[in-house]
């Protein structure tokens, strides 16, 4: 959901995905021509290529795992903001420091969510008239690629009826339903509507509440959604980033060959299917590591915790500018650019294109010096300056484990909805600190852990200047 670039945790594991699905059509080929059994390699290629598959299967198993615990409820929630497959669940409040299930969340928008899976039957979504307030409905399939938007950049504050459909379904759709076909057969609608702080929930509520996601076959009838399925063997306790991070390469292989069954790959990939297949991982077929070559299971077993460092090293690709990470990049839409998608899916899962929102991230002062509760912190923007956004801007802060930490005012982002203080001169200063920087300061005080922490600028719909690379955020100064 969220801004990417961040360190990585550790927790447990579990395996499985949804039940239904759709089989690939245009994986039919690969199934026919490639056998289980992988063509004889050196465990040196067999590693290169395992790095690069780990890469790879990334988003889907995150999605896919993420996916498995946010779904495991008999109803929506709107606390932990989990539903049933197919099911709307609107978020009443801002995330707080209890929630876990996806890093770094937002406290700028009420969310509004849908994991659907749309293999049997499309979904038919009812966005009702926002006269003018600033939302958007990104549409992600289970690559994490961002294929579509809905809202006030697209298709204006007005209300509307868009299908979306899996990529196999045909069929007729009733007048003024508009189709957007999506690449899976799973995916996520995330809804963003701008919320200018507690004051202003019961306004985003009613909004909400004219926010409808049925089945096709519902559409213009009463329609109560069925009760979803609980595995009490889930595990709903660790992070879906935590789960991942500690699969073993064999349950984490055997779940991307699963996930990849129901999900076809992107129309450029193929090259990497190939390579894959000479592992023995071929789309369409499952995979038991534990049966292949052992050659495979050597390289394997190497490429899969290597891969993980890689993606920390990764970080440095992207534009360091004043200690903020600047993701110069396409985000939202990676082509083969595999180890881009990993790395935003791992650091902020749901991030928005560039068009919607931008996210320079702060791990460091302008130092180099990571950013520590022990230090306490100015972000000054002088008159005039203040970040380049049409609709709103904020400053969010995250402890180590990338999740909204508890403090005394219940504080977790700061930005230009609040009732900010300006000095004489028109110029802004945010204090970032551990303990309150003096009563006369706290309105512009944003409360740090007394350990390490980072923050995200986010600005939606960012100005040219904010994408272009002509506007640099001010670095977080240490004050002496």
């Amino acid at each position: 959901m969220i801004p990417f670039l961040a360190p990585w945790r550790r927790g447990a594991h579990t395996v499985t995905g949804p039940a239904r699905g759709l089989m690939p059509l245009c994986l039919a080929l690969s199934v026919t021509m490639a056998s289980a059994a992988a063509p004889t390699l050196t465990e040196d290629e067999a590693y290169e290529i395992g790095v690069e598959a780990y890469t790879y299967a990334y988003p889907l198993v995150l999605m896919e795992t993420t996916n498995r615990v946010t779904t495991n409820v008999a109803r929506p929630d709107s606390a932990s903001l989990r539903a049933p497959y197919n099911q709307l669940v609107h978020a009443t409040a801002f995330p707080d420091a209890s929630f876990k299930d996806v890093v770094r969340p937002n406290a700028d928008t009420l969310y509004s969510l849908v994991r659907y899976d749309v293999g049997q039957e499309p979904m038919v979504i009812t966005v009702p008239d926002t006269a003018g307030r600033y939302f958007s409905l990104t549409l992600m399939d289970m690559w994490t690629d961002a294929y579509a938007s809905i809202g006030t950049r697209t298709t204006g504050a007005a209300t509307g009826r868009f299908a979306i459909v899996g990529p196999g379904w045909r069929g007729p759709l009733p007048a003024g339903v508009r189709k957007i076909v999506s690449p899976t057969a799973g995916g996520w609608l995330t809804g963003r509507i701008q919320t200018n702080g507690e004051a202003d929930y019961a306004k985003v509520h009613q909004l909400q509440s004219g926010l409808h996601a049925v089945p096709l076959s519902a559409l213009g009838k009463p329609y109560t959604p069925p009760p979803g399925r609980v595995d009490p063997a889930i595990d709903m306790k660790t992070p879906p980033v935590d789960q991942v991070q500690t699969m073993s390469p064999a349950a984490y292989f055997a779940l991307f060959a699963e996930a990849l069954k129901r999900n076809p790959p992107h129309a450029a990939d193929y090259p990497m299917l190939l390579r894959l297949e000479r592992l023995g991982l071929v789309a369409g077929q499952g995979f038991d590591l534990n049966r292949a070559d052992p050659t495979v299971q050597r390289a394997l077993n190497r490429a899969a915790p290597d891969a993980l460092k890689n993606f920390a090293a990764g970080r440095s690709r992207f534009a360091q500018r004043n200690g903020w990470n600047l993701a110069m990049a396409r985000i939202g839409s990676y082509g083969e650019d595999y180890l881009l998608r990993a790395l935003v899916a791992r650091g902020g899962l749901g991030a928005l294109t560039p068009e919607e929102a931008v996210y320079p991230g702060g791990f460091v002062d302008p130092d180099g010096q990571p950013l520590t509760g022990a230090a306490r912190y100015v972000l000054h923007f002088d008159k005039g300056q203040l970040p380049p956004a049409k609709a709103f801007w904020s400053l969010s802060l995250y402890g180590a484990d990338q999740f909204f930490v508890a403090n005394p005012l219940n504080r977790y982002a700061i930005g230009d909805r609040d009732k900010l203080v300006f000095n004489p001169d028109g110029s802004l200063d945010i204090h970032v600190q551990h303990e309150s920087p003096g009563k006369d300061k706290e309105a512009n005080w944003l409360p740090a852990p007394a350990g390490p922490f980072s923050t995200n600028l986010r600005l939606y719909l960012p100005k040219p200047e904010a994408t272009d690379g002509r506007w640099t955020p001010p670095g977080m100064q240490r004050v002496k």
